[in-house]
């Protein structure tokens, strides 16, 4: 297969895209790209749930309030406001799809059921709508499942997209690697979607799958798209430290149950950073363990739930209990080694609220956009909703924006003056060069030194790279090398570009708040759009 054709290409098998997929109408044409299989991404590794008003006590205003705080004045409302509206429609449409959430009865009557909400950092009210700890796993397999049904859809895993193809300020389709053959394929589509999701694996340490190398973050700048706001990753605080095991996230639902935070002494240390102890924002947690870990020499820090019923545990984070008894840790015993990892980025593609770009045809959802929500630092469980509401709102735009005719002639690919490499060590190289100096230098606190000298590897690494990719013929690591040395090199300039510490970044050189708050929008030079800023164009209806 050379040459193919979709109405609507969509790339990433996650939350954001499965359920654009399902909202499409069947009468079109669906391509759904994933670069391993379809539970590959974020979503199935996704632990704690999703934020929705849907208790009594609970109100939207409430919700919109605790964003906005978390936010650290820098979430656009009008966004906020637009999310958390249609968060129950979100929440019905899921359980119409079949994802089981946990209830606090049994009543199979729906209008009397009540599902069982719990905590999490920032939020003033029990809100987390959830299944068990594996709530992303559970939305995986519902969408999955109802995605087999379509038969519109059509599902092309081990593909990695090269570059977008666009013609006169529009996307019309795009160059795709089959990583088993190796083939270049050229795929026409009348709309793109990217829903690739983050860039943690910039990181040496990240909760994230494999996969999160920024590649929808890229494409989309490559193409002429602004991006905003990549100075603010944020850390989760606790992933679990061992040497057995890859960095497996520990749920922060664990602290809205009451987990607690200690050093090897067992002082409890977070009472002294922030009143809300253990329920502060990610960012503050973060910042707190990274300051005691520093201080005092530690690998890392310690949880503990232990002083929880065991039956209580065992109900409500099955996956976290059995994760951490295979390495021989009693979380109903014993203390839990953690660290914090890079986790989400908060910052992305520039959207409107329909998730459309500055190029016609091109949508970009999930974590891969940057739509005014998360602010400079994203409010715990917020994203699964995001996912959702604006998978909705693109899924409308697209039925109404489509192009009547579609590009059939679109150059091809051409490979005649690459050869095959026999230097592969070369990208491992660059590859653990550019997470270990991301981690040194743009982690948790930064300084203008720090900066500057990631700025000047990542120069290098940069050019390397492309000496690299216009020599030899692609493969999967190549492109993602690609797309993460491209994305820390905006990471690092909207960082340079921020002269103050705010929600997610923190400066040491510039530690106070500025007075004014502003985004940090960076324009390629390619760019076809008029020089907006991001909340006129977060806010507007074309």
């Amino acid at each position: 297969m050379r040459d193919i054709h979709f109405d609507v290409l969509i790339v990433g098998s996650g939350a954001a895209g499965l359920s654009l997929a399902l909202q499409l109408p069947e009468t079109l044409s669906i391509g759904l790209l994933s670069k391993a299989d379809l539970h590959s991404g974020s979503t199935s590794w996704a632990q704690g749930g999703m934020a929705a008003v849907l208790h009594e006590r609970d109100s939207i205003e409430s919700h919109v309030a605790d964003t906005l705080q978390a936010g650290a004045g820098l979430c656009h409302e009008a966004a906020v406001n637009f999310t958390i509206q249609r968060s129950r429609e979100v929440v019905d449409w899921l359980i119409a799809q079949g994802v089981d959430f946990d209830l606090r009865n049994d009543q199979p009557d729906q209008e009397f059921r009540e599902f069982h909400l719990t905590m999490e950092g920032g939020h003033s009210i029990r809100r987390i709508l959830h299944s068990a700890d594996s709530t992303g796993s559970a939305i995986s397999k519902a969408l999955n499942a109802r995605i087999n049904e379509r038969n519109n859809v059509r599902i092309l895993t081990d593909r990695c997209v090269v570059d977008l193809i666009v013609n006169n300020g529009a996307t019309v389709g795009a160059y795709v690697l089959n990583t088993l053959t190796g083939e270049v394929e050229t795929v026409g589509a009348r709309a793109i979607v990217l829903a690739t999701g983050g860039a943690s694996k910039a990181y040496q340490f990240t909760s994230n799958p494999d996969g999160a190398t920024g590649d929808g973050i890229a494409l989309a700048w490559r193409a002429g798209c602004r991006v905003a706001n990549l100075e603010f990753n944020q850390f989760h605080p606790t992933c679990l430290y061992h040497p057995k095991a890859r960095t497996f996230l520990l749920t922060e639902a664990l602290r809205g149950e009451g987990a607690t935070l200690h050093l090897p002494s067992g002082e409890r240390f977070m009472p002294r950073f922030d009143a809300r102890a253990e329920l502060a924002p990610r960012d503050v947690v973060a910042r707190a363990i990274d300051y005691e870990m520093k201080r005092l020499g530690l690998e890392c820090v310690y949880l503990d739930i232990s002083h929880k019923p065991s039956a209580e545990i065992e109900a409500h984070f099955p996956s976290v209990l059995a994760q951490c008894d295979s390495l021989g840790l009693d979380i109903t015993r014993d203390r839990i080694p953690v660290v914090p990892a890079a986790h989400y980025t908060c910052g992305g593609v520039v959207v409107n609220r329909f998730g459309a770009t500055d190029i016609d045809g091109l949508y970009v959802i999930g974590e891969t956009a940057c739509t005014g929500l998360h602010g400079a630092n994203r409010m715990a469980s917020n994203s699964l909703l995001e996912c959702f509401v604006y998978a909705l709102s693109a899924a409308e735009h697209i039925q109404s924006h489509l192009p009547e005719v579609m590009s059939e002639s679109l150059p091809k690919w051409d490979d005649s003056r690459v050869r095959m490499s026999d230097e592969a060590v070369v990208i491992q190289h660059s590859w653990h060069a550019l997470r270990r100096l991301m981690w040194d230098y743009v982690g948790i606190v930064r300084t203008n030194r720090r900066l500057k000298r990631a700025a000047n590897h990542i120069a290098v690494l940069e050019q390397e790279v492309d000496d690299y990719y216009a020599s030899f013929t692609i493969t999967k690591e190549l492109l993602e090398l690609r797309n993460l040395t491209q994305v820390a090199k905006l990471m690092v300039a909207c960082a340079q570009h921020r002269k103050e510490s705010r929600g997610l970044h923190f400066n040491s050189d510039y530690p106070r708040l500025q007075d004014q708050a502003s985004d940090t929008v960076l324009v390629p030079v390619n760019a076809t759009c008029g020089l907006l800023t991001l909340p006129d164009y977060a806010a507007s209806d074309q």
